[in-house]
């Protein structure tokens, strides 16, 4: 089985960064759908942002849209989200996650369901002042 690590979560104040990064072990991400994925406090679990091994196709959620951007690393096969222009209501922990590319269809069928094959251990973010 696919084992993912999440880092990099902390505390950030409104308006800051934060990279997370998501390291893979086992297997290279090579045939996988990859996303990140948040749940704040008393609140279901949503789609941040999926991306495709196969054609580096994307996809974001309209909260995240423009601040957030997530991109893959071979080399290192991790696949990272760099986090700018943080809001309070981005607080949470992130997960990463994996699913096969031959389970699923698109970018946004990978954040639409949380039926994923990998899940990561997730990473605290919190924004506050």
């Amino acid at each position: 089985q696919l084992q993912l690590v999440e880092s990099g979560g902390g505390l950030v104040q409104p308006g800051g960064s934060l990279r997370l990064s998501c390291a893979a072990s086992r297997f290279t991400l090579d045939y996988y759908y990859i996303g990140w994925f948040r749940q704040a406090p008393g609140k279901e679990r949503e789609g941040v942002s999926c991306i495709s091994s196969r054609d580096s196709s994307t996809y974001y959620a309209d909260s995240v849209k423009g601040r957030f951007t997530i991109s893959r690393d071979n080399a290192k096969n991790t696949v990272d989200l760099q986090m700018s222009s943080l809001k309070p209501e981005d607080t949470g922990v992130y997960y990463c996650a994996a699913e096969s590319l031959f389970r699923l269809s698109s970018v946004q069928a990978m954040c639409a369901t949380l039926v994923l094959g990998s899940w990561g251990q997730g990473t605290q973010v919190t924004v506050s002042s």
